[in-house]
């Protein structure tokens, strides 16, 4: 059986034909510039996705489909597994979206287009705050009035949850050992970047919260920041709540202190003298090591890290300027196993290093038709 996983965003729709049991891909691709002449809106992209299918010999008729599968961010506190869609669903997911404007909209597009070309097909939405559903209530819990948090359901979902999943269950695989037995800490690393601590298997803390904006330095967007920035930009600087939350999202983090998100550009910029780019750089690491800190402290002990997701997997100066230092706390890297490049998982700790150092590619859209299947 194969499973067709969708990932619509504002203005880009990823696809992949997979194989759940073998993990085979039989096709994946992006359609971008949604929203221009050439892809005017999501339909139009969901038909261009199959156009590629078909000039690639793979018609949907012949490929065995049994699901669609949709990423959505945002599963509130109604939804933490993976659900067939429909109508109920679709409202309920359109009623959450103030908490991830960015995510849940276009993602919502995706699937309602998809429902219309594939009406036969089962379709299954997958929850990046599924895995973080379970969160101890110490994690999970902001210090605000207690009527006024469970009134607007305010708590800390967390983010990538697909992917920490994954992650720490193929560490658990490659080093052989059971998933029960590990205290992990995933770094998810990419344009939006997360952490997380799970003990045995299950997550007892994570970095982003109520919304994809709270926790480590991403490519455009801020982070952790004292919500009297906010009260003060809005009342000193005369700026909208609106323009704070774009200024936020979409210009701020490396980008908005460094000029480029993307970490080869940033690295460019850094070398030709630019100290813009190289405090982003420091301060992206800054708050990269104290998270990593205080996920060993909330674990007690650390047996893995693993690194994962676009920066993550590809940018070894990241990993080493991270994990700097830490001989004190049980690691140590090495420097030519985290140089070497690499598609698998692959170690890059040293034998002396009492913790684990990994970097583990991470496959949501596998990870995502693997739920399908457990629902269809």
């Amino acid at each position: 059986m194969t499973v067709l996983v969708v990932n619509s965003g504002s203005s880009s729709l990823k696809y992949a034909v997979v194989r759940p049991a073998s993990g085979e891909f039989l096709a994946d691709g992006i359609i971008e510039e949604i929203g221009s002449g050439a892809v005017p809106d999501h339909d139009a992209a969901l038909r261009a996705a199959f156009d590629e299918l078909a000039a690639a010999g793979l018609h949907l008729e012949d490929l065995d489909l049994k699901a669609v599968g949709h990423r959505m961010v945002h599963g509130g506190k109604t939804f933490y597994k993976p659900s067939v869609v429909d109508d109920e669903l679709i409202a309920k997911a359109r009623e959450l979206s103030p908490l991830a404007p960015l995510h849940n909209p276009p993602a919502i597009k995706g699937i309602e287009v998809a429902r219309k070309l594939l009406p036969d097909l089962p379709h299954i939405a997958v929850f990046d705050t599924a895995f973080f559903h379970d969160l101890p209530a110490p994690a999970s819990t902001y210090a605000i009035d207690h009527e006024v948090a469970e009134t607007w359901h305010i708590k800390r979902y967390g983010f990538h949850g697909t992917s920490h999943e994954y992650v720490s269950q193929q560490a658990a695989i490659f080093l052989d050992r059971p998933l029960e037995s590990l205290n992990q800490i995933v770094l998810h690393l990419g344009n939006g970047a997360s952490a997380s601590a799970v003990a045995g298997g299950k997550a007892v803390d994570t970095s982003m919260g109520l919304t994809p904006m709270e926790g480590l330095v991403m490519g455009t967007r801020s982070g952790d920041i004292d919500p009297g920035v906010i009260m003060y930009l809005w009342r000193t600087a005369g700026m909208s709540v609106d323009d704070i939350e774009s200024m936020l999202n979409r210009r701020s983090g490396v980008l908005g202190l460094g000029g480029a998100s993307d970490f080869r550009k940033l690295r460019e910029l850094i070398e030709s003298g630019d100290e813009h780019a190289k405090l982003a750089y420091d301060v992206y690491i800054h708050r990269l090591r104290k998270y990593i800190g205080a996920y060993m402290a909330v674990l007690g002990t650390t047996d893995v890290i693993s690194f994962t997701a676009g920066v993550g997997e590809n940018v070894p100066p990241v990993r080493r300027d991270a994990l700097a230092g830490l001989g004190g706390l049980g690691i140590e890297i090495d420097d030519a196993l985290n140089s070497a490049k690499s598609d698998e998982p692959r170690l890059i700790s040293t034998p002396d290093s009492r913790v684990t150092v990994l970097v583990v590619p991470t496959n949501e859209e596998l990870a995502i038709a693997r739920a399908c299947v457990g629902v269809v």
